[in-house]
């Protein structure tokens, strides 16, 4: 059951990317979830951290690289003049013993060189530069659990600012129903007045209350959009992408009991994206400490050059050079000492705030079920509250239909009913930014149904 229903929101998810890229005029129903999970795919954060693996990758491509031979190969062709005199010695005839060149120098040449060869260089042992690539191998996998951290942000953002736009959309369809009564009770007015039954007093108040409640109304349109167009920026679609709320305020789920705080707390320090992320981020560093000590073993290499050198192309002769070479660094002027100290440094720093992130983990998840639980009972009280609104603005009305009463008492009723309808909706919204609280705490934003 657990897997059909992942299936299922995972395949609603992609269908809404693709409604989304077919453009504007494509109608995007989203829940919660489904804005959550197209955040995580497709925010501008999570692009970031995506390009970050990337450079990563290249990085230990680049290590990687260190380990293979170099292989070159080049042409050359050139002359060169040599001044005599500075090769510190002098040719003579063997059988007269004059000197062949003049003591004070002559200019011997140009002499003409075609040099063509290929050179191979191979690294036969090197530990420092193996450790190198293995530290730049835990980089790479730092930054893609880096990814799955910023895109659980992303998701818990856009599932926070869904709630919003829900609770915008939840508070314009109340000043509607706001508007609804009030257009009544002008109505009424007005047949009373002309009935002679009624005073001029009432249809005053009853049009001022109904040109409140309009200016309400224009405040809430404008909240609800300007929220959607946060969550299309959030969700990284087009600005004019067009996208509708498939859940409203009320119809959002609501926990039937609240999680245990033991295993929350187990999501939150062991399973959230963020903590792997600093974890590996910590290996990381500790990798990248050890292959600074192990610069300190010999390197051993092999060269290999081969070639042909000649006047022209007529005469050309072979030559190679075949060597192996072992190095030891001996001192380098506490250049790697200093190194490893600044990575150690670095790799504390990172556990530090590990630590620290495990602390407000821990804050979070508890104040996240207060927050829930409190919300909770907020609803309940909220919704008895806006019951009694209701029957007050039913009883106020029948006698004002009936003319017992002017209709003060109405307006005073619905300014309680519009406080009630405001107070509901800042419950549920409090509920269930609790909830994508909750959901973030532990790791869970996705999963949002």
């Amino acid at each position: 059951m657990t897997m059909s229903t992942s299936l299922l929101a995972r395949a609603v998810a992609l269908a809404g990317v693709l409604a989304v890229a077919r453009g504007a005029g494509a109608q995007t129903r989203l829940s919660m979830g489904d804005a959550a999970r197209l955040a995580a795919k497709q925010n501008g954060v999570v692009d970031v951290a995506r390009a970050r693996v990337a450079q990563a990758e290249a990085r230990a491509m680049q290590r990687r690289g260190a380990l293979m031979p170099d292989l070159a190969a080049g042409v050359q062709q050139f002359e060169r003049t040599i001044n005599s005199a500075t090769f510190g010695f002098s040719f003579t005839n063997p059988v007269t013993g004059q000197a062949l060149l003049r003591p004070d120098g002559e200019v011997i040449g140009p002499v003409p060189t075609l040099d063509l060869r290929y050179r191979l260089q191979a690294p036969l042992l090197d530990l420092g530069k193996y450790q190198g690539w293995r530290a730049s191998q835990a980089t790479v996998g730092a930054a893609s659990l880096e990814v799955e951290a910023q895109a659980e942000g992303a998701a818990a953002m856009a599932a926070a600012t869904y709630v919003r736009a829900a609770r915008a959309d939840a508070q314009l369809a109340a000043r509607r129903a706001d508007s609804a009564l009030a257009a009544d009770l002008v109505r009424i007015a007005r047949d009373q007045l002309q009935a002679g039954v009624g005073i001029a007093l009432d249809v005053t108040r009853a049009e001022s209350q109904l040109s409140a409640v309009r200016a309400q109304i224009i405040a809430a349109r404008s909240e609800r959009d300007r929220t959607l167009l946060e969550l299309r920026r959030v969700m990284g679609v087009a600005p004019d992408a067009s996208v509708e709320l498939a859940d409203s305020l009320a119809g959002l789920p609501v926990l039937t009991a609240l999680p245990s705080e033991r295993d929350a707390l187990t999501a939150a320090l062991d399973g959230r994206a963020d903590v792997k992320a600093l974890k590996a981020q910590e290996q990381a560093q500790q990798q990248a400490a050890k292959a600074i000590k192990w610069e300190r073993t010999p390197q051993l290499s092999a060269l290999v050059e081969q070639g042909v050198i000649g006047r022209n192309y007529e005469r050309m002769l072979p030559t190679y050079t075949w060597g192996v070479q072992l190095s030891v660094g001996l001192f380098d002027g506490f250049r790697r000492v200093s190194r490893l100290e600044e990575q150690v440094a670095v790799a504390r720093e990172t556990e530090a705030k590990l630590k620290d992130l495990r602390a407000q983990n821990t804050l979070e998840v508890r104040a996240a079920l207060l927050d829930l639980s409190s919300a909770a009972e907020q609803v309940d009280a909220v919704r008895e509250r806006l019951a009694l609104a209701e029957q007050e603005v039913a009883q106020a009305q029948e006698r004002f239909r009936a003319g017992v009463a002017g209709n003060a008492d109405v307006i005073t009723a619905l300014l309680s009913l519009n406080q009630a309808r405001t107070l509901r909706n800042d419950a549920l919204a409090s509920y269930q930014a609790a909830r994508v609280a909750l959901a973030r705490a532990t790791g869970t934003v996705r999963g949002l149904p």
